[in-house]
């Protein structure tokens, strides 16, 4: 359909008194036999679905705003708008609605809701009732005015009449006239009286009203009738705010008068909505409703009046990012579009997919990077915000243009770096520009929002653009805060222990937490590329490093990221913790923490409740083997003493299994065709030994029979450090020297092993030291 009168959008009225777009479409008034009357149609310009079906009844008031909108209220809760591209579509329709329910075109609203008794009274009226007589507009007659305006607001059909013979001659104009008057004479009584004129006024919520009143020539008389509140003793200086201090900076001259003139009341407007009037009681909260309408259908104008001038915004964009721009001028600059970005919201999302598309192609996203970087937190905080309304609309558009940057710009100064390093250097102490940053990153991250159908390799390339351009910057603090396990043991040679965080302040105790948030979100939706990252880097034993942190949030952080690990029940994630003795730092915290009962105790318990649950085998072996001498003891909870069951069940069924297999062969000698099956088969029989199944872990138990047996306890058994204790030069694991089958005597630890000498060392270490359980490895 090409008729422009008839096009409209489609508003409907949330629970936060907020204008929601539901479409674009074109409107029709036609008889709905299901409806059984004329109605509202509205088909999306897109589609031709039905944006809109609505009976036009006799009983609802329309009200008709601004030349071009057409609102009601189809329930006690659901307000409709449709606004106009055309006034001509908007009177063609109006003219509609008021044939239907009978009404005269001219009125501004065809009926207010009543009550039955209301109506009745409104009925036995006579016809030239239908105007409020008003007082001559005289400084004598404000007191009476004053009370008129005031007794009117209870009654919706009063209201009315009351508006409509406010706009009838002139009489507003001349009450605002008044107001120089009383100014002048210093009549005080007079002012107040027309702060409760003008504020009633406002109360009558009649877009009409709001013309005459925020028109050019009436607004500052308007505020300054409300600077006189009977209340307080002194008025207020809104008007000197207005027109001294908030001063209109055109950072690019505006030449559109109309433009001009629509952000000045806009402005006006919201500062009294905002600043002015008091908050509305719950009585009250309506009567606002439509001065709300008009900023709202206001801003979605200016928005709009600014994307077509293309002018305007080239030459926007073309000082912001030159370098010869003064830091004022670019500060300027970079809020006018943070405010811009705002406005975009109010508009429909077609047209606001149109937006921040003209944005992006006019170059938002390098400008971004150069003002992220500036020293200005002003700026920087703009900025900030800016980029949350991009990565919002459209994560994809970010995504596609940081994976082209690296072709001509160094790993330094790509945008998601520029706001990793943003994030990392927040001054704020209670970080709140960093959380803010933090949560952009992870919805850049989000698998969830990379399935486009029209590019189905994003996820793929992005992430791993991600692992090699930005990951290593995202990790730097942690690393840096951390010491690994070779220096940890060298600088606590002495007999002082030092802390291996370092530093270990408040605030980089906080910036690490929202690390590693980020990085267990990495764990649970990412699955290779993070595997991959951990393990070449030994990323879990620098995270467990934070376990020895001061800040037990920090420590719960560092705990959750492994559970978040070890909830992938992978495999490849197992043998790396098995191999890297990782529980170590887990069990010592446990240790260290006593019979304290707290969320450190109950988090360390769950992580081995749920090794036991979900019967994680190799996890299960390696620590009953290596750990359970220390734990026995915990019998708070059942855990240890049901991982301890759980490893004899299968140690007894792997026995009872390899017993079975070898009765069955010796019964098969009898047959020769069974011999030959044996024969064929033995293979895979020998594949299900618990030595095989559970090397380390086999391997430890008989060597631990064997010295049983020769009458020796293992004391001559020198401890060997696993190849993974220590890391590469290049900060990766050690390849294990000796093949992955060959079982490996992991390092010896006190009180895993029952020395005869034993309990003399505990009860001087008892004495020394406040803890309740000794640490492994003390």
């Amino acid at each position: 359909m090409s008729d422009t009168r008839r096009r409209v959008k489609v508003y409907t009225l949330n629970e936060d008194r907020q204008w929601d777009d539901r479409g674009t479409g074109h409107v029709s008034s036609t008889f709905v036999e299901r409806l059984k009357g004329i109605s509202l149609l509205v088909r999306a310009e897109s589609d031709g679905s039905l944006l809109l079906e609505s009976k036009i009844s006799p009983n609802t008031a329309y009200q008709k705003q601004q030349d071009t909108l057409i609102v009601w209220s189809e329930a006690e809760n659901y307000d409709l708008a449709l606004s106009f591209q055309e006034k001509a579509g908007c009177d063609e329709i109006w003219e509609k609605i008021c044939q239907v329910q009978g009404k005269d075109p001219a009125l501004e609203i065809t009926q207010d809701p009543i009550d039955e008794s209301e109506e009745e009274r409104f009925e036995e009226m006579p016809e030239t009732s239908h105007l409020v007589e008003l007082p001559p507009c005289e400084l004598a007659r404000l007191e009476e005015i004053a009370d008129l305006v005031t007794s009117v607001l209870s009654s919706p059909i009063r209201r009315e009449k009351l508006a409509l013979a406010l706009m009838s001659e002139g009489y507003m104009k001349k009450l605002l006239q008044l107001f120089q008057v009383c100014e002048d004479l210093d009549n005080r009584e007079g002012l107040h009286h027309l702060y409760e004129i003008v504020r009633g006024v406002l109360f009558l919520n009649k877009a009409a009203l709001f013309e005459v009143m925020f028109s050019d020539d009436c607004i500052m008389d308007v505020v300054g009738c409300l600077e006189f509140d009977p209340s307080l003793v002194q008025p207020k200086k809104h008007r000197e705010f207005l027109t001294k201090t908030a001063k209109f900076k055109e950072v690019i001259p505006i030449t559109d008068s109309e433009l001009r003139q629509k952000i000045h009341q806009t402005y006006r407007v919201q500062y009294i909505q905002d600043i002015i009037l008091p908050t509305p009681s719950v009585f009250e909260e309506n009567f606002l409703s439509t001065l709300t309408s008009f900023i709202f259908f206001n801003k979605v104008e200016i928005v709009s009046m600014l994307q077509e001038d293309e002018k305007f915004l080239t030459e926007v964009f073309a000082q912001l990012t030159d370098e010869a721009t003064e830091d004022s001028k670019r500060r300027e600059l970079v809020n006018f579009f943070k405010e811009f970005c705002a406005f975009s919201q109010t508009l429909q999302p077609q047209n606001r997919d149109a937006f921040f598309k003209t944005l992006a192609n006019l170059g938002i996203l390098p400008a971004l990077e150069i003002v992220m970087g500036m020293d200005d937190l002003q700026v920087r905080a703009a900025a900030t915000d800016i980029f949350s309304y991009l990565v919002e609309f459209s994560p994809s558009m970010v995504r596609e243009f940081v994976m082209q940057e690296p072709q001509q710009t160094d790993d330094d100064v790509l945008l998601i770096n520029v706001v990793i390093k943003q994030m990392i250097c927040d001054s704020d102490p209670e970080l709140g520009g960093a959380v803010q940053l933090m949560g952009l990153l992870r919805t850049l991250i989000d698998p969830e929002n990379m399935l486009a159908p029209t590019n189905k390799t994003e996820k793929t390339e992005f992430l791993s653009f991600f692992y090699k351009y930005c990951m290593q910057v995202l990790t730097v603090p942690l690393l840096a805060s951390t010491v690994d396990e070779k220096n940890c043991k060298d600088l606590q040679e002495g007999s002082t222990k030092i802390n291996p965080v370092c530093p270990d302040n408040f605030q980089t105790a906080q910036l690490l937490a929202l690390i590693l948030e980020l990085l267990t979100f990495c764990v649970e939706h990412h699955t290779y590329h993070i595997k991959t990252y951990i393990m070449n880097k030994d990323l879990l034993r620098r995270v467990l490093v934070l376990m020895n942190s001061k800040h037990t949030f920090l420590a719960l952080c560092a705990l959750r990221f492994m559970r978040r690990i070890i909830g992938q029940k992978d495999e490849y994630y197992n043998r790396y913790i098995v191999k890297g003795n990782l529980f170590e730092p887990v069990i010592n915290t446990l240790l260290d923490n006593g019979t304290r009962y707290n969320l450190l105790n109950s988090a360390i318990i769950e992580l081995f409740e749920f090794i036991k649950v979900e019967d994680i085998k190799s996890l299960i072996a390696h620590i009953i083997d290596n750990y359970y001498k220390a734990l026995e003891s915990i019998e708070y909870v059942q855990t240890f003493k049901g991982l301890k069951g759980r490893y004899e069940q299968e140690k007894d069924r792997q026995t009872l299994r390899l017993n079975r297999y070898r009765r069955d062969a010796r019964t098969l000698d009898e047959d020769e065709d069974e011999e030959m099956w044996f024969n064929e088969d033995g293979e895979a029989i020998e594949k299900s030994r618990p030595e095989e199944e559970f090397p380390e872990s086999f391997g430890k138990y008989m060597e631990a029979k064997k010295g049983a047996a020769n009458g020796t306890n293992g004391a001559n058994c020198k401890p060997v450090t696993s190849p993974t204790s220590a890391a590469s030069p290049n900060g990766s694991p050690a390849k294990s020297a000796t093949p992955p089958a060959t079982p490996v005597v992991k390092t010896a630890m006190v009180g895993l092993v029952d020395y005869p000498d034993d309990e003399d060392e505990e009860d001087e270490d008892e004495e020394q030291s406040p803890r309740k359980r000794p640490r492994l490895g003390s």
